[in-house]
């Protein structure tokens, strides 16, 4: 690899036409952590900041056309992996990534919005689990969705979480406090748990707070970092864009800001 050559990271993930997760905050973390984006979109949701209106499963073979695309020409550093609504969208995924090499895979196991709404077909969760978690270099789901996916309880501490989680067949998990806002996330490897201490999630707009977790976290990946140090950056990331998080962007939970566009835009 050209040691002037800028990473790239690929998402395969779902546009949330509201522009605050999905794709669109996925692109907005790449590019802060410095990294060129690049997307394979697998559902298109008609959603704002209140609800999410209606979505529309993308064919599974523009699915793969759209990942062959940039694997073969621009070449891909890093996945990161969020909505796959369904089971046939979960079948084209798993077809794209033989084409992405020996790329760290991330999975965020994104199964229900900001906004109350199921993003995961009920009928899909069972291929999820099963197809692609066992593909991941590590998965970020957070404490609702470990406990949902592990079967444990409100009683289970997050390194339990995630030794459950493990045995599903990913190389490494990171439970995030999710909507807990705990102040460490815990990474369960083969190691052992290890806990990520960080600055913990202040109040603000959270509106894509676990998308922009998972795609900074992909983003040093593709850099190079070892999995406890992006974790470590991932969660500082996350932490702040929450922290900027934009107020009064509609009538519900508000978009995440990494880029301090509030601040920015402040009358001096």
């Amino acid at each position: 690899m050209s040691a002037d050559r800028v990473s790239a990271c690929l998402s395969i993930a779902g546009s949330d036409s509201g522009g605050g997760a999905g794709i669109q905050a996925d692109l907005k973390a790449f590019a802060r952590c410095g990294v060129h984006g690049m997307t394979a979109i697998t559902a298109l949701t008609a959603q704002n900041t209140v609800a999410v209106e209606l979505v529309e499963a993308v064919s599974p073979r523009m699915i793969v056309a759209q990942v062959e695309a940039v694997a073969t020409d621009i070449g891909v550093d890093a996945v990161k992996i969020g909505m796959l609504a369904d089971e046939p969208t979960i079948d084209a995924v798993l077809e794209a990534l033989d084409l992405v090499g020996e790329a760290p895979v991330v999975v965020d196991p994104v199964m229900v919005a900001e906004s109350g709404a199921d993003l995961l077909d009920p009928r899909a969760r069972a291929a999820l689990v099963e197809r692609i978690l066992p593909r991941a270099t590590v998965t970020t789901p957070n404490l609702l969705e470990a406990r949902a996916l592990s079967g444990l309880g409100e009683s289970a501490s997050p390194a339990q979480l995630g030794e459950a989680m493990l045995a599903l067949g990913p190389d490494a998990v990171i439970v995030t406090g999710g909507h807990g806002r705990e102040g460490a996330d815990v990474l369960t490897d083969a190691a052992g748990s290890l806990r990520i201490e960080g600055p913990r999630y202040p109040a603000g707009a959270s509106h894509g707070s676990g998308c922009t977790h998972s795609s900074a976290l992909a983003a040093f990946l593709a850099r190079g970092a070892e999995l406890a140090e992006a974790a470590r950056w991932a969660r500082e990331i996350a932490a702040e864009a929450v922290g900027n998080g934009l107020h009064g962007i509609g009538a519900g939970a508000g978009p995440v800001d990494v880029f301090g566009l509030g601040r920015h835009n402040r009358p001096s």
